[in-house]
């Protein structure tokens, strides 16, 4: 089945009346079908969030006259919006330390066509994932980082994106602790996997001090980076049940096939433009 090239535009704004008509009558006047549309209204915040997909064969506006001709409306209800397309094939870097569980997930879903996206470098800082990504034909760069040299290969490291114009930084159980002055040019930009519900069992061993504990359940969770550590805004979260007859290294492998699955959806649901982040929090319009 064709799949017909969609436009995608993420609105939030202070809550009002007759918000969904007029974006709506915008996408109808200029002969588009909606083939998607959700709102929430925050009451606590007193914010509206919609997500509405619209087929762009037969709009009257060519993709790149659409900011233009949505522009005025959105300046005079006061909206912050994005546009996107569905059909663009976003650009991601992976960034990964010794653990390879979710590099290979997310190589092996994008294999499938699982996303509407191309890995274009894996960035390592630790030598280990080469061997990964060279059986997926995936460049690798390697940046050892210690205290002295932190911030002097950041610094490498956004030239290295920025020169293959990467589109999102996934981090697959990267080890480090982006500087706020790495998150702050990608903002929304950048997901990581945390092997916990946050927030939870804090600093190294986190799955010995579960078991330390004999938790029932242990869970995973992916956020948008900020420069507050671990705090950003949550995309996808999940739990496995424990039982007392599970060892650390059972704990550790069911947690880690849940660190796949939900980075996997947490990727995915940002490739298809179904995460609306605003404030502390994300609507998710699944």
């Amino acid at each position: 089945m064709r799949k017909v090239p969609t436009a995608i535009l993420l609105v939030h704004c202070p809550d009002q009346r007759g918000l969904v008509a007029k974006i709506a009558d915008f996408v109808f006047h200029n002969g588009g079908n909606i083939v998607h549309a959700d709102h929430h209204i925050d009451t606590e915040c007193g914010l509206f969030l919609m997500r509405v997909e619209w087929e762009l064969e037969g709009f009257q506006l060519h993709r790149d006259e659409i900011v233009a001709g949505f522009a005025p409306i959105a300046a005079n209800l006061n909206l912050k919006w994005d546009l996107r397309f569905s059909d663009h094939r976003q650009r991601i870097a992976i960034m990964v330390s010794k653990y390879d569980h979710c590099l290979y997930d997310l190589l092996l879903r994008e294999a499938s066509d699982e996303f509407q996206a191309r890995t274009a470098l894996v960035i390592g800082n630790h030598p280990d994932a080469g061997s990964v990504t060279a059986r997926f034909g995936i460049p690798f760069f390697l940046f050892p980082i210690d205290p002295q040299n932190k911030a002097e290969q950041e610094e490498k490291e956004l030239a290295l994106l920025a020169d293959h114009e990467i589109d999102l930084i996934v981090l697959a159980r990267y080890m480090q602790i982006l500087t706020p002055r790495f998150a702050s040019r990608y903002p929304n930009r950048i997901i990581n996997i945390h092997h916990s519900f946050l927030p939870a069992f804090i600093g190294s061993r986190p799955y010995h001090q579960a078991y330390e504990r004999g938790v029932k359940l242990i869970g995973a969770t992916s956020h948008y980076v900020t420069d507050q550590l671990d705090t950003g805004p949550i995309i996808e979260q999940d739990v496995i049940r424990i039982s007392h007859r599970d060892s650390v290294e059972d704990l550790i492998r069911k947690g880690r096939d849940l660190e796949r699955i939900v980075l996997g959806r947490a990727v995915r649901l940002h490739l298809d433009s179904r995460v609306l982040p605003y404030g502390q929090k994300t609507a998710i319009f699944d």
